[in-house]
C-alpha cells in the first residue's frame, strides 16, 4: 500500500469498550500510519469532526436515531469523510445510508483485515489495466476516475507484459481483460497465483458464458461484464476496500 497519504485519521463510533480496544491494536499495527478517535456516543463522534476525519467507522448496534445523528452531520464536515456501517443481525434488511457497509467483525483479526483495507478508500492504490484494445484501456481508466476512489494506474497490452509488471512493481490491484491473444486474462490470473503475487484481480469481459465469472471467482478475483459504468466498477471493488456494499447515491454524476 502507497503512504501517498501523510496519514489517515479514522474515527469509531461504539459504545463497546471491547470493540474500541480491537480497533486501537489494529491501528497500531497498520502499515499506512493511522490515528484512530474513539466516541462512545453522536455527540463525541460530532464533536470529533472539527479536527478532520477522514474515515468514519459506525457501529450497527447503535440506537438508530444515534446513527442518522452523526451521519447527518457529516456533509457539513470541511471535507466530508468516507463512512462506513458496521452491519451487525440488528441491522439485516436496514437501508443503510453511510457510504459503505461492512461485516462488523467480531475477531481482532477480523478488525485488522477490514482497517487494512478499508483504509484504502482515503489512499491512492495502484492499478493496472491490462487488455489488448488501447481503447478498452482508455475506458477502464476514465471509469477509475469517476469513481469515489483514489488510482495511480499504469496500463499492458498482454498478459505477458503484465506479469512482468506486477513481478517487478508494488500493484495493489490488476483489470484483467479476459479474451486477449497468446495469454487469456484467466490463465494470468492463474500465473499471479501460481506465483503467489499479493495482488487483487477484477476480470473483465463481455462474454455471455457465465462460466467465465465463475471461474474468475473460483480464482478468488472479481468479474466486472461490459458494458460497464463507473458504478458497475464501485460494486466489483467492494471486496478490495472490506465492504459487503456501497451506497450507489454516493457514486459520482
Amino acid at each position: 500500500m502507497t503512504n501517498d497519504l501523510l496519514f489517515v485519521r479514522a474515527l469509531l463510533v461504539s459504545q463497546e469498550p471491547r470493540l474500541r480496544a480491537q480497533f486501537r491494536h489494529a491501528v497500531s499495527s497498520s502499515p499506512v500510519p493511522l490515528e484512530i478517535v474513539e466516541a462512545a456516543d453522536a455527540t463525541a463522534a460530532c464533536n470529533s469532526l472539527p479536527a478532520g476525519i477522514d474515515l468514519v467507522y459506525l457501529d450497527g448496534d447503535l440506537p438508530e436515531a444515534e446513527i442518522g445523528q452523526v451521519i447527518s452531520a457529516l456533509p457539513a464536515a470541511a471535507k466530508p469523510p468516507f463512512s462506513i456501517l458496521l452491519g451487525s443481525p440488528t441491522t439485516a434488511g436496514r437501508v443503510f445510508e453511510t457510504d459503505g457497509l461492512a461485516s462488523k467483525p467480531s475477531r481482532p483479526e477480523a478488525v485488522q483485515a477490514l482497517v487494512d483495507r478499508s483504509v484504502r478508500v482515503r489512499i491512492p492504490s495502484r492499478a493496472l489495466v491490462v487488455d489488448d484494445s488501447a481503447t478498452m484501456r482508455s475506458i477502464v481508466r476514465k471509469a477509475l476516475a469517476a469513481t469515489r476512489f483514489q488510482f495511480h494506474v499504469t496500463e499492458a497490452s498482454e498478459g505477458f507484459a503484465a506479469l512482468k509488471l506486477v513481478r517487478d512493481g508494488d500493484f495493489h490491484i490488476v483489470f484483467l481483460d479476459y479474451n486477449m491473444p497468446d495469454f487469456s486474462g484467466l490463465e494470468t490470473l492463474a500465473e499471479f497465483k501460481r506465483e503467489k503475487r499479493p495482488v487483487s484481480v477484477v476480470l473483465i469481459s463481455s462474454t455471455q458464458d457465465a462460466t467465465v465469472a465463475e471461474r474468475a471467482r473460483a480464482e478468488g478475483a472479481a468479474f466486472l461484464k461490459k458494458p460497464f459504468f463507473p458504478i458497475d466498477v464501485e460494486n466489483a471493488l467492494c471486496g478490495f476496500y472490506g465492504l459487503r456494499a456501497l451506497n450507489p447515491k454516493g457514486a459520482r454524476a
